[in-house]
């Protein structure tokens, strides 16, 4: 079970299928984290994709010669955005892929906005999360609780993500969780309501030893937070703190400009992945 793989292959298969020619990569302020931390920039001009740009920008150039492969979260906003960008199209075809489930109703929303006939895929690839490692993964969420109540946002965010590193991993796990702990039951609740209720896609060959998410309170364990880290990969954490596999040095007066920020990958650092854990 490795999720970067899992990644890879989603970005790389959004990428062949818009076929030879220019590319654009279109993405949110989320997805962007999804795709930069598995794939090197380099790597992906090699596939042909020399633009990258964030569905946010304002005033971004039309390029009618470029195809765009768009990558975003199946958010409201995204929804709008895209309409809008369907609507007066930047480039001459879109291929369109949500990290999550998208609603009938909006790929209708979509369908009705694309007036100009550019859109020549609509997929749901189920990346949305971000992969740290080929066995960690996260959702970038922080202060998910108040009172020992789940934020609703949070809750649901959490949920998406959880459901997501499933349906990429193609497993449909049977799910425990921390009996003494409220928190953990909504959370265990919720995602089984989501599997039952998008059955067809958790519809996988059945094993005999069945996958189990596992779900526990934070705050059952005390000691492990206060405890010194011994791996490479923790320690730096620990020391200067990991960012998305990046590390900041722009605080350090002694370090010149090229080294203000490192990337800290054992996909493209052969020593980094000889030493991380």
């Amino acid at each position: 079970m490795d999720v970067i793989y899992a990644m890879k292959k989603y970005i790389t298969e959004m990428i062949d299928q818009a076929g030879p020619g220019m590319k654009v990569l279109l993405m949110d302020d989320e997805t962007i984290s999804f795709v930069s931390i598995v794939y090197a920039q380099s790597e992906i001009l090699q596939k042909e994709v020399y633009l990258f740009e964030k569905i946010t920008a304002a005033n971004r150039e039309a390029m009618k010669q470029l195809k765009c492969i768009t990558f975003v979260r199946p958010s409201v906003d995204n929804i709008a955005m895209l309409r809008e960008e369907l609507r007066n199209p930047k480039y001459g075809q879109y291929y369109i892929y949500f990290s999550n489930v998208v609603s009938k109703q909006d790929v209708k929303y979509l369908a009705e906005a694309d007036e100009h006939e550019s859109v020549r895929e609509v997929q749901e690839f189920f990346g949305d999360y971000i992969a740290v490692s080929p066995h960690l993964f996260s959702f970038n969420i922080i202060g998910c609780k108040a009172a020992n109540q789940w934020n609703r946002k949070c809750l649901q965010r959490t949920v998406e993500g959880l459901t997501s590193v499933m349906l990429s991993l193609r497993k449909c796990p049977a799910i425990r969780y921390q009996a003494n702990s409220d928190m953990t039951y909504k959370l265990a609740e919720a995602v089984r309501q989501t599997i039952s209720k998008e059955a067809s896609l958790f519809d996988f060959r059945r094993t005999d030893v069945p996958p189990q998410l596992i779900i526990l309170d934070r705050k059952e364990d005390p000691v492990t937070p206060l405890l010194n880290q011994w791996t490479y990969q923790a320690m730096v954490h620990e020391l200067l703190t990991i960012q998305n596999n990046r590390v900041s040095l722009s605080h350090l007066p002694s370090v010149s400009k090229d080294l203000h920020e490192l990337i800290l990958s054992s996909e493209h650092d052969e020593f980094y992945a000889k030493v991380w854990l």
